[in-house]
C-alpha cells in the first residue's frame, strides 16, 4: 500500500554569530528611544550610571543564558522556553506567563519606534503639519500615520523569510554606526561639548532611589534585549554561534550605554531640548547643533534606518517567541505554524495588529514601555530562576556550553534584583511621569490573557485537562538527542 508523507516546514539554519550580533544591534536603537527621558530627569551623569548598570545586568544575564540556549538549541522560544522548562515540574503556569510577558516586551517595539520615526520625520521635514484627528481619546497626527506605515512595512518585509531580513538589518546596521559616531565621538571635536553640561540629579522618594529603581525597571526593556540572540538558536549553523552572538552583542551594548549619554548629553542645548521633545524630537536640535541643519537631514535618515533595524529585529524575535511557545503547547496551535518562507507569519501578524492598536489608543511611548515591561521583567525573573532549577533538577542534561558554578549565586542575585525592579517599578506608574494605573492593568491583562489561551489550548485544542505540574525527563529522548547532534561533544565550562 502506498503512503504519502508531508515534510514539516522547519526553521532554517542560515545564521552565523555575526548575523545574531547584527540582529541585536536593535538594542542601541532602544537606547535612542528612551534616552531623552533619563537625560531630562537624572541628567547626563545620572543617565550614564543607570544605563551603564542596566546594561551590565544585561551582559551578565546574556552570559548565563548561553547555557540553557545550548541545552535546547534546537527549539525556538528564547528565555521564555528556559523559564518553562525549569518551572514545569512545579507549575505549568509559568510557561504561558513568561512567554506572553516576553512577547509583549518585544512586540511593542514596533509601535514605540514607529512613533519615534514619525516624530523625527515630522520635526525634520514637516514641522508645520496641522493634521490632527481625534480617536478614542487620543489625537492622531501625521506622526501617527507615519508610525502605522512603518509597522506595516516592517511586517511585510519579515514575512518573506529570515535571510532577506538579515540583509536588510546589515544595511540598517551600517547606517546605525553613523549616528552612534555622531553622538559618541563627534561632540568632542566640534566645540559644542562642555563638561558644564554634565550633571547628576537624583530627587524624589527615598532620596531619589525609588525613582531610579522605577527607571531601572523601564530601562530593562532597552538593555536586556541582547538575549534576543538566544531566540534564534535553532537557526545558527553552529552551537558556538549562539554564545558568541549573545556575549558580543551584550558587551557592545554596555559600551554604547556608557559613552552615548556622555557624548550626546554634554552637547549645548540638549538638556533644554529634552524637556519639550524627550520622545525623539530633541535629536533634531542636537544634530543641527553638531553638523548644521543641512546635514541634519542625512543623519535623521540614519537614525530612522537604525530604528527600522530595531523594528525588524523585534518583529523577528517576537514572532519566534510566539511560535516557540505554541510548539511547546503553551498557547493556541495557530501560532505554531510557519509559512512557505519558513517564518512564523501568523505570530508576526498578531504583532502587526497589536501595535497598530497601540499607536491608535496609547498617547505616550513611555506608557507603552511601562505596561509591556511588567511582563518582560517577570519573564527574566522566571528565566533566571528556571536556570537555577534546571541545574538542580536536570544535572545530567547535555550542556554544550556550561557556565562555571560561580555563576549560580550571580543568577540568584540578578533574579532577586529584577524582582525588586518589578515590584517597585510596576506599582509606581505615576513616578515615571507618563504611566497610569490604566496602563498597569493593560499589562496585567496581557498576562491574564496568556493563561486563558493556555487553558484553551489544553482543554479545547488538545482535548486534555490542564496539568498544573508535569513530569520532566532527566535526559533528552532519542528524537531530541538527534536534533542536538550538531553540538560538540562534551561540555565546555565558560567562566
Amino acid at each position: 500500500m502506498a503512503t504519502a508523507t508531508v515534510e514539516e516546514v522547519q526553521l532554517l539554519k542560515t545564521l552565523r554569530w555575526w548575523d545574531g550580533f547584527v540582529i541585536a544591534l536593535c538594542n542601541p536603537g532602544f537606547l535612542l528611544g528612551s534616552l531623552g527621558f533619563t537625560l531630562g530627569i537624572f541628567g547626563v551623569g545620572g543617565s550614564m550610571i543607570l544605563w551603564g548598570l542596566s546594561a551590565a545586568i544585561g551582559l551578565l544575564q546574556a552570559w548565563i543564558y548561553s547555557e540553557p540556549a545550548t541545552m535546547f538549541g534546537h527549539r525556538s522560544g528564547g528565555i521564555s522556553l528556559y523559564a518553562h522548562e525549569g518551572w514545569r515540574k512545579y507549575t505549568t503556569l509559568v510557561g504561558p506567563l513568561s512567554a506572553f510577558g516576553y512577547w509583549i516586551g518585544w512586540s511593542v517595539v514596533l509601535s514605540i519606534f514607529g512613533k519615534i520615526i514619525g516624530d523625527l520625520a515630522t520635526s525634520q521635514w514637516w514641522p508645520s503639519s496641522g493634521l490632527s484627528i481625534g480617536f478614542l481619546g487620543n489625537t492622531l497626527t501625521l506622526s501617527s500615520f507615519i508610525a502605522i506605515g512603518c509597522i506595516v512595512f516592517v511586517w511585510g518585509f519579515n514575512i518573506f523569510g529570515m535571510r532577506p531580513a538579515v540583509w536588510f538589518t546589515y544595511a540598517c546596521a551600517a547606517l546605525l554606526m553613523v549616528p552612534l559616531a555622531l553622538f559618541i565621538i563627534v561632540p568632542y571635536f566640534t566645540g559644542h561639548w562642555h563638561s558644564s553640561n554634565v550633571h547628576t540629579t537624583f530627587t524624589g522618594p527615598w532620596g531619589g532611589i525609588k525613582v531610579a529603581i522605577v527607571y531601572m525597571f523601564i530601562l530593562a526593556w532597552s538593555t536586556y534585549g541582547t538575549e534576543a540572540c538566544a531566540t534564534f538558536a535553532p537557526e545558527y549553523k553552529s552551537i558556538q554561534d549562539t554564545h558568541r552572538a549573545l556575549r558580543s552583542a551584550a558587551t557592545f551594548m554596555l559600551l554604547v550605554c556608557i559613552f552615548l549619554p556622555l557624548g550626546l548629553g554634554g552637547v549645548d542645548g540638549v538638556s533644554k531640548a529634552v524637556t519639550t521633545g524627550a520622545e525623539g524630537q530633541f535629536y533634531t536640535q542636537a544634530m543641527g547643533t553638531l553638523v548644521g541643519h543641512g546635514a541634519a537631514s542625512f543623519f535623521t535618515i540614519c537614525i530612522i534606518a537604525s530604528l527600522l533595524l530595531s523594528m525588524t529585529s523585534s518583529t523577528s524575535d517576537a514572532g519566534r517567541a510566539l511560535f516557540g511557545i505554541s510548539r511547546a503547547g503553551m498557547t493556541i496551535k495557530q501560532f505554531g505554524t510557519l509559512n512557505r518562507y519558513h517564518v512564523p507569519a501568523r505570530a508576526m501578524t498578531l504583532d502587526l495588529t497589536v501595535n497598530i492598536l497601540l499607536v491608535l489608543v496609547i498617547k505616550s511611548n513611555l506608557a507603552i514601555l511601562y505596561l509591556s515591561n511588567i511582563g518582560y521583567v517577570l519573564a527574566h525573573v522566571f528565566a533566571l530562576s528556571g536556570f537555577l532549577l534546571l541545574r538542580r533538577d536536570r544535572p545530567n542534561w547535555p550542556r554544550p556550553i556550561k557556565v562555571g558554578s560561580a555563576w549560580l549565586p550571580v543568577a540568584a542575585f540578578l533574579c532577586v534584583l529584577n524582582l525588586l525592579f518589578l515590584v517597585v517599578g510596576a506599582l509606581a506608574p505615576n513616578l515615571n511621569g507618563y504611566g497610569t494605573w490604566t496602563d498597569f492593568w493593560i499589562g496585567v491583562a496581557v498576562l491574564i490573557g496568556s493563561l486563558v489561551l493556555f487553558v484553551w489550548r489544553r482543554v479545547v485544542q488538545d482535548k486534555e485537562g490542564v496539568h498544573m505540574r508535569e513530569d520532566v525527563p532527566q535526559m533528552p529522548d532519542a528524537e531530541e538527542q538527534a536534533a542536538l547532534m550538531d553540538t560538540p561533544a562534551g561540555a565546555a565550562v565558560v567562566a
